[in-house]
């Protein structure tokens, strides 16, 4: 039943296929899990069909290697009428020693769509009831602001700067 899966886990083994050329995990595999846990926790909380709309704070804490073991942990953080942000953390373990380190830490947030006509769709609300989940919302809603200033920043210098000064490079 929707509104009832706050928390959704994904484990599995780092693999060969998943590496760089430096031998550790890369960064776009990362993502790639963490926004499939992610999704799988919107859909579990909305019960219905959701898109990533952004991915905020992420930051790459420690490196994970062939064959440890990636806990990839989703928590709903805060609601609003049509999204949901989830607290995610990636940890490795070292099944040698079974010493478990956070290797990722980010805030996903995702839309429930309609199935109709896919236009925004509400979502179940959730509020904080502990300290620690008011923590966490407040937490989601900072994130939020400073993507939005990032955002704004980088349309401010890509206004400020003519296609012509750029000689065929990004900003």
């Amino acid at each position: 039943m929707p509104g009832h899966q706050r928390e959704t886990s994904f484990r599995f083994l780092a693999q060969p296929t998943d590496v760089n050329f430096g031998g550790k995990v890369h960064g776009g595999m990362v993502m790639k899990w963490i926004d499939q846990a992610g999704y799988a926790a919107a859909v579990g909380w909305s019960g219905q069909y959701c898109v990533t709309v952004a991915v905020g704070g992420i930051q790459f804490v420690r490196p994970i290697v062939i064959g440890d073991l990636v806990t990839v942990r989703c928590k709903l953080i805060r609601t609003g009428r049509t999204s949901m942000h989830f607290g995610v953390d990636v940890f490795e373990r070292d099944l040698k020693t079974q010493a478990e380190t956070l290797a990722t830490h980010c805030v996903i947030t995702f839309v429930a769509l309609d199935a109709p006509n896919g236009k925004p769709a509400p979502v179940p609300p959730w509020e904080p009831k502990t300290e620690e989940d008011r923590l966490l919302e407040a937490y989601a809603v900072r994130v939020t602001e400073l993507t939005r200033q990032l955002e704004a920043e980088i349309e401010r210098v890509r206004e400020a700067i003519a296609p012509d000064d750029l000689d065929g490079k990004a900003v």
